[in-house]
């Protein structure tokens, strides 16, 4: 667990002030899932921002540091919001609001502080709706409903396939779309497909697992098995794709990093009318053979600027998985910026 974070060193900002907040409308029940079971919710946003909350019905008490308190004051409200709108609260999804990325939300000044905190794009699915966290993911949720072709680039844990899959699902509930295709290459470190057993169907299954996973979670076991088998969604290798024509579907090219030159340039031009393609990947895990360069980062350079293709670049600090995790990519990062040109070549 991180230690609390400190927002300034300037001594006249560390003065303790109080603050009383009143968050409408009073609801009980959505009242207790903010302040969780024996307000857990609120000595963890105390622990955070170090400072003390306390609170009756709808009225909150806050007292520390004035910044502290204005930051927890805007995420106060910022969660209540979301609670009335039926986003699940834990102590998990508290975790991630209070990583680094939303805390530079938080310490962002407020236009107006009269007006009520500007509503973020929630994605609906059949389940329970999503919300994007940080300002990346909030981005990448709004390019993909504004492009045609939207890249994800970044490590992992930052929730690039993810919040595509929400989108494709969103899009086929809404009627936008007739289909959800998952595509991906057969291409995993230093395994074969011609080792796995079954037929070619089962010997993908488990590339596809992580895509499978999310459709799970987000329509329900039966749901998704009853579109699989009327091909409303579709799972398919990439090397599938060749001469098709992907008219009113959403498409998700998933571990990008994996295509070569010409697998990607062979993707993008399955694209048709009333279609969305989403490709997500990490540049720094390819396991393509050594000396064949990513289609995915080829492609970054190729089209960037291109009208139409919207670019979304992640980093460590919007990994939303396990704090470790966070970590973990920035030991890596570091580790790679300070290898030699030899060391590289021997990787």
């Amino acid at each position: 667990m991180r230690p609390p974070t400190i927002l300034t060193s300037d001594p006249s900002q560390t003065t303790s002030t109080q603050h009383n907040l009143t968050l409408e409308p009073n609801d009980a029940r959505h009242l207790a899932v903010l302040c969780g079971q024996l307000d857990s919710h609120l000595r963890q946003i105390e622990r955070r921002f170090g400072l003390s909350i306390s609170a009756r019905g709808n009225q909150f008490l806050l007292e520390g540091p004035a910044d502290a308190v204005a930051a927890a004051t805007r995420l106060l409200k910022h969660l209540y919001a979301e609670v009335c709108l039926g986003i699940e609260l834990t102590p998990e999804s508290l975790h991630l609001q209070l990583q680094h990325t939303e805390l530079e939300h938080l310490l962002e000044p407020e236009s107006d502080p009269g007006q009520p905190v500007q509503a973020i794009r929630v994605i609906r699915t059949k389940r329970a709706p999503i919300k994007p966290r940080g300002k990346n993911q909030q981005g990448y949720v709004r390019t993909i409903g504004e492009c045609d072709i939207n890249f994800g680039i970044g490590p992992a844990g930052t929730g690039k396939t993810y919040l595509a899959v929400a989108c494709a699902v969103e899009a086929l509930l809404e009627d936008r779309v007739r289909r959800i295709l998952l595509v991906r290459p057969a291409v995993e470190a230093g395994e074969k497909l011609g080792f796995l057993p079954g037929d070619l169907s089962q010997k993908i299954d488990p590339y596809l697992r992580p895509l499978y996973d999310a459709l799970y979670e987000m329509l329900g076991f039966e749901t998704v098995n009853k579109y699989i088998e009327r091909h409303v969604i579709e799972v398919a290798p990439l090397a599938f794709m060749r001469g098709r024509t992907l008219n009113n579907s959403f498409i998700i090219l998933d571990e990008a990093q994996n295509t070569t030159r010409e697998q990607m340039k062979m993707f993008l031009t399955r694209i048709g009318f009333g279609s969305t393609a989403v490709i997500t990947g990490d540049a720094t895990q390819i396991d393509l053979p050594k000396g064949s360069p990513s289609g995915l980062t080829h492609a970054g350079n190729v089209l960037a600027g291109v009208e139409g293709i919207g670019f979304t670049y992640f980093g460590s600090k919007d990994v939303v998985r396990h704090p470790l995790v966070q970590r973990i990519v920035e030991a890596y990062d570091s580790h790679e910026d300070k290898a030699t040109p030899l060391d590289r070549t021997r990787r």
